[in-house]
């Protein structure tokens, strides 16, 4: 029965690698539009079934907001970003669509918002959060350029 436990075990253990691996697209480093210096996301490549991430904006030389971001599988094996924003609750999102450079994760009982989507086009790289706030539809882009991580002090 172990011996069975642990094939099981080690069979799905790859199965979540490979989907979180089709992701990696989304690594790197992404400086946000329009932003001040330092503003942007930094994507680690997946690795150990999980892609981690953080965020900033900058305003005038000060952090106004951050996020800590991951993508992993959850218990049932389904893919989840887990978002961890400055002065909010964490939430969990669960990926509802992929495309070859492309992503959405969708949580209808979150407050807003409830899609987080993203896709890559060459070195601009968009990110969208979507849903309903207030009794009314709202939709927050995000463009973002692929920089050296060197521009994040990494």
């Amino acid at each position: 029965m172990l011996r069975l436990a642990l094939i099981l075990l080690m069979a799905g253990g790859p199965t979540r690698a490979a989907d979180i691996a089709a992701l990696d697209w989304l690594a790197g480093c992404w400086s946000y539009d329009g932003r001040a210096p330092g503003s942007g996301e930094v994507w680690m490549p997946p690795a150990g079934g999980t892609m981690f991430a953080m965020s900033r904006v900058v305003k005038q030389s000060r952090t106004i907001a951050h996020e800590f971001m991951q993508i992993r599988s959850d218990d049932s094996g389904s893919l989840v970003l887990i978002a961890s924003p400055s002065g909010q609750a964490t939430a969990s999102f669960r990926l509802i669509e992929t495309g070859i450079q492309s992503v959405a994760f969708e949580n209808p009982d979150h407050d807003f918002p409830q899609r987080i989507l993203y896709r890559r086009d060459n070195d601009k790289l968009a990110g969208r959060i979507e849903g309903v706030s207030d009794g009314e539809p709202l939709a927050i882009d995000f463009k973002m350029t692929r920089v050296d991580c060197e521009a994040f002090g990494l």
